[in-house]
């Protein structure tokens, strides 16, 4: 029988810990503030933005919102986080992504200051990822680790095939499983024999933005399954990258969608918002 990884329950644990760090740091009189900026409205972006607010109010960091209007130029968005960047009250800055077309992502991203970049985005962040030394670490992949260690998942020595090579998922996924001392390969959409290849897996993360794209045909006997695709199917229901029905009988353990990997990209952003002031 699979053992289903509860991202909410593991992410709960996480907040639960940071609001105890939080309430102590208030009792030596320092306090953690994040900055959200919004630019238009997709409603998508506006749930994270509230769900980040919230996950901010329970752990006890104060939420500064800055929600501006899809007209907004690049330089008064990069004049906003010049000024942030330069706040001693402010501890960490998020810049919502996608961002209307008018406004490059890029040079968003590298304006913030990494000290203050707790999505772990900059190129400087992730720089300090790829050489091991200590920075920011994007959060999706870091609360996969996390999902990992807390359910009693070996990873060391064992075979990892990751699924998608993107900056914010695969290449900082693979670089985290290297430092656990996993063997790691990405596959992508050049990939000749993918079948085969994720087969190898003891431990296959799934990031492509395909609907239930991934069935029984690409996993191991007894592998373990991350999956961490999001996506309304044909019936308007939340299904991710991963076949989960069709696979089921085969894993070991696996994550749901909703309510696996999701919870933890949160809980993650918190975590580093509370690392900036330590």
């Amino acid at each position: 029988m699979a053992t289903l990884i509860d991202g909410k329950k593991i992410s709960t644990q996480i907040k639960d810990e940071l609001k105890a760090k939080v309430e102590e740091l208030q009792k030596q009189g320092t306090s953690v503030t994040l900055a959200v900026i919004q630019v238009g409205n997709d409603p998508a972006s506006t749930v994270y933005v509230g769900n980040k607010k919230k996950a901010c109010e329970y752990i006890g960091i104060k939420s500064l919102a800055y929600e501006l209007p899809e007209t907004t130029t690049q330089e008064e968005l990069l004049d906003l986080v010049k000024k942030l960047n330069e706040d001693p009250e402010v501890n960490g800055i998020l810049v919502q992504l996608p961002l209307p077309k008018h406004i490059d992502e890029n040079l968003v991203i590298q304006t913030i200051s990494p000290k203050k970049d707790v999505d772990g985005f900059h190129p400087q962040s992730v720089g300090a990822l790829s050489i091991g030394q200590r920075g920011f670490v994007s959060c999706t992949p870091s609360g996969i680790i996390q999902l990992l260690k807390r359910s009693g998942i070996e990873i060391e020595g064992k075979e990892c095939v990751i699924i998608g090579r993107s900056n914010i998922v695969g290449k900082p996924m693979a670089l985290l499983m290297l430092r656990e001392n996993a063997t790691v390969t990405i596959c992508h959409s050049r990939t000749k024999n993918l079948k085969e290849v994720a087969k190898r897996a003891d431990i296959l993360i799934v990031a492509i933005g395909k609907p239930r794209f991934i069935n029984h045909e690409y996993v191991k006997e007894g592998a373990v399954v991350i999956d961490v695709g999001i996506h309304r199917d044909e019936n308007n229901k939340l299904c991710g990258d991963v076949d989960f029905d069709d696979v089921l009988d085969k894993v070991t353990a696996i994550t749901p969608v909703p309510g696996g990997v999701g919870p933890m990209t949160i809980a993650m952003l918190m975590n580093n918002c509370v690392e900036s002031v330590l």
